[in-house]
């Protein structure tokens, strides 16, 4: 039978005075999770005698979006639907066996840590009992009728003394011995216990309050069908994550794509079916609006001296200009991650659980593979070092995600973790995979001067000349990219004037202006000096700035 679909608000349902209510229980079977919140599935089978009935679900998340719930039946017809998150009827809270079992363990080893504390504590007595036998021992030896025995009583109680006081000395000797057994055995049944209580508490039991379904259905004979119940979550989302694999002798950078999967909905999600998509249904779902912009000329005497009453409006202006500003800018930063519409869904092959505030679940989401560029970059201006750069174009097919969650390795070796952002399909970027301490990075002032730090100042005119150098201490020739700037002018009437040795391999790189490059092969032991001079001239009567 075809499928009804329908969305109502929350109302009060009057269910026909002959129908049965059939309570069900329900479990999330599919979830499609998004960057920031989750479409939920529940389906539910179900049999019903012939006539009208009320299927109920009393088990959803209290914090359900009950007006946003999407219903479907299959197998009879469908009639109102109620919702409600406040004086739900009990439900089956039946507990796993897994919980079970994990509470029977952590009791079990309470009590066997209780009767290993008892058994020292015995221990412990009869070590003390031991010693107070050698003190009623000596005691006796030094008693006052001692001294009025004849030799073969006093050889007799010395006999006795010495034996019955060893006897009790490796007595004493015996429970101390086993009483510190004992107490290196407390350490471990303490640690069993300690693992057992986090073995419990990382199944998190649902005892969280719950919110009700109820769906009208009618058959005019026995039938069996299947409930849908589907609705979208803020409280869920994963976050991408890449180990990012660089072979700097081939080029060869492989991508091994994973996520982070959590959730905090109340219930623990098991053995669902998940998909991951890359689309953002909190984020701005349709343009932004502008609005005319009506340029205005007065005098300045007119507005120099602002009255109160502007200066209200101009703040009230301000208030309302405010928020548009503070929203429109997220909203922007999310489009960009959906690059033009395009979308990744990631369909993960088996059934996942997640736990509601608790698992962070990694799951492996293949790998990719491409060839980048491989060069040492260098910015000697704020660097000592050079770093190596993979520079590639994202020929994979695949949007390569924002993240924070990225792992960088150069032939195998771990160099960092930092933030990357979204890299569409086709293209370009650059990324670094650590420091190279063998090609050393000197920035100098030619004939520095006390005072003017190298720079030639006039009152109408400053030149300044810098020196860089890049040494090759490493084992293996490079290819180097050097970057720095000169000055740029805006102004018709401040000029400025510079030159290179050897020339720029490129100027205004990426659209930035006076940024200039250099790229070379510099091999071991070798050193590469770039000169670069420029001059700064102004109308008498200025200030440089």
């Amino acid at each position: 039978m075809r499928a009804l679909y329908f969305a109502l608000p929350f109302m009060l349902f009057a269910p026909a005075l002959h129908a049965e209510e059939i309570a069900l229980n329900s479990r999330v079977s599919a979830v499609t999770l998004y960057p920031q919140g989750a479409t939920v599935t529940r389906q539910v089978p179900f049999s019903i005698p012939a006539g009208q009935h009320d299927l109920i679900l009393a088990d959803l998340p209290q914090n359900t979006p009950l007006a946003a719930i999407r219903v479907a039946v299959t197998g009879a017809q469908m009639g109102g639907v109620t919702t409600r998150n406040d004086y739900v009827p009990p439900r089956d809270a039946s507990e796993l066996p897994a919980l079970i079992a994990a509470r029977a363990e952590v009791e079990r080893l309470e009590e066997a840590l209780r009767k290993a504390r008892a058994d020292v504590e015995d221990i412990a007595l009869e070590a003390e009992a031991a010693r107070a036998r050698i003190a009623f021992l000596a005691e006796i030896g030094q008693g006052d009728g001692v001294a009025a025995l004849g030799v073969d009583a006093l050889r007799e109680l010395s006999t006795m003394i010495g034996s019955e006081t060893l006897a009790a000395r490796r007595a004493a000797t015996d429970a101390t011995r086993r009483a510190e057994t004992a107490e290196r055995g407390l350490k471990d049944r303490i640690e069993a216990l300690e693992d057992a209580q986090r073995a419990l508490a990382a199944l998190v039991p649902e005892d969280k309050a719950r919110a009700m379904l109820a769906v009208a259905v009618a058959s005019d004979q026995p039938a069996t069908g299947t409930l849908s119940v589907t609705y979208t979550i803020n409280d869920a989302g994963w976050q991408p994550l890449y180990d990012l694999h660089l072979a700097r002798d081939t080029g060869e950078l492989r991508l091994e794509r994973g996520a982070f999967v959590q959730q905090y909905t109340g219930e623990n999600w098991r053995d669902v079916a998940l998909t991951l998509s890359t689309l953002r249904p909190s984020a701005q779902s349709e343009p932004g609006q502008i609005w005319p912009w009506i340029p205005r000329i007065e005098d300045p005497d007119d507005i120099r001296p602002k009255s109160r009453q502007l200066e209200r409006a101009d703040g009230a202006l301000m208030q309302m200009a405010e928020p548009v500003m503070e929203a429109a800018a997220p909203a922007r930063i999310e489009a960009d991650a959906q690059f033009d519409g395009l979308s990744v869904t990631y369909t993960y092959p088996e059934p996942i659980s997640v736990s509601t505030g608790a698992d962070r679940v990694r799951l492996s989401l293949g790998t990719l593979a491409t060839t980048a560029d491989v060069v040492a970059q260098a910015v000697p201006m704020v660097d000592q070092t050079a770093f190596v750069m993979a520079r590639l174009t994202n020929d994979t097919g695949e949007l390569i995600l924002p993240t924070s969650e990225a792992r960088f390795y150069l032939d195998g070796r771990y160099v960092g973790q930092r933030w990357i952002d979204l890299v569409p399909a086709g293209g370009k970027v650059d990324w670094s995979f650590g420091a190279i301490e063998g090609l050393r990075l000197t920035r100098l002032v030619r004939d520095r001067n006390e005072g003017d730090r190298g720079i030639i100042s006039k009152s109408n005119e400053m030149t300044e000349t810098v020196e860089i150098s890049v040494e090759n201490l490493t084992d293996a020739a490079w290819p180097l990219r050097v970057l720095d700037r000169v000055p740029q002018s805006d102004q018709e009437y401040l000029e400025i004037t510079w030159s290179a040795k050897p020339q720029p391999s490129e100027r205004d790189v990426e659209g930035q202006r006076g940024i200039l490059a250099w790229e070379f092969a510099l091999p071991p032991g070798q050193t590469q000096d770039i000169i670069l001079t420029h001059a700064l001239k102004w109308p008498a009567g200025q200030v440089l700035r």
